[in-house]
């Protein structure tokens, strides 16, 4: 694992050749040109390719200390440590390292894109269009799509499909709820659906994160 100028180190020691790793915008240049068996993306916030896990930046290390507590202890235990540290609780990994604004505190804020938030937090289990949270911010559609991705760096529907995500694992960590049932709980249109979206995020099925996260548990 590294965060930063760290990747340097592992890519000097040979962990990262012919890997991808996430590498901060403002190095990417010189890494590249010092170590090009190396696949670099200076657009991710973080990576994790199979036990070797890197990160861009401080804020992109903090994301990433999350999604290692989020996977080895759970989406409760990584709720707890974000809301405790004032940070959002889950930023996926492909948001971009770079944004034309800063990004704004998560806690609720009396901003339009804030109360949005808190509509569609309040309301994930029910299938949110893009003109539902334009009206809960008081914007038009445009405006809102365009000032969300501003502040958080990724478009509503995208941030929608992330904490639909993290209520899904919460609920396949903390109950003995059929698939089909987590999935209509977290507010997806379908077990299918839910599956296609689960796979695309964690790269395993639902039915297999309970069992690891059981199994973690037990041992």
């Amino acid at each position: 694992m590294s965060t930063w100028t760290g990747v340097f180190v592992l890519a000097a020691a040979g962990v990262l050749d012919g890997r991808r790793a996430a590498v901060h915008w403002k190095h990417a240049d010189r890494f590249r040109a010092l170590y090009p068996t190396v696949e670099v993306d200076s657009h991710m916030l973080y990576l994790d390719e199979e036990r070797v896990i890197t990160a861009a930046g401080t804020a992109g290390g903090i994301d990433l200390s999350l999604h290692i507590l989020r996977t080895d202890l759970g989406a409760r235990v990584a709720r707890h440590v974000a809301r405790y540290m004032v940070v959002a609780p889950h930023r996926d990994g492909t948001q971009p390292q770079y944004l034309q604004t800063p990004v704004q505190d998560w806690a609720p804020r009396p901003d339009g894109i804030a109360l949005a938030m808190e509509h569609a937090l309040r309301h994930l289990d029910t299938e949110l269009t893009l003109d539902e949270l334009a009206r809960a911010a008081f914007m038009s559609t445009r405006h809102f799509s365009r000032r969300f991705r501003e502040v958080t760096g990724t478009s509503p529907a995208r941030w929608v499909t992330s904490q639909k995500l993290a209520r899904a694992l919460a609920l396949l960590e903390e109950s003995d709820q059929a698939i089909e049932d987590v999935a209509s709980a977290a507010g997806f249109r379908s077990p299918v659906t839910f599956r296609q979206r689960f796979s695309e995020g964690l790269h395993m099925s639902p039915a297999a994160y309970r069992r690891m996260f059981r199994s973690r548990l037990a041992g």
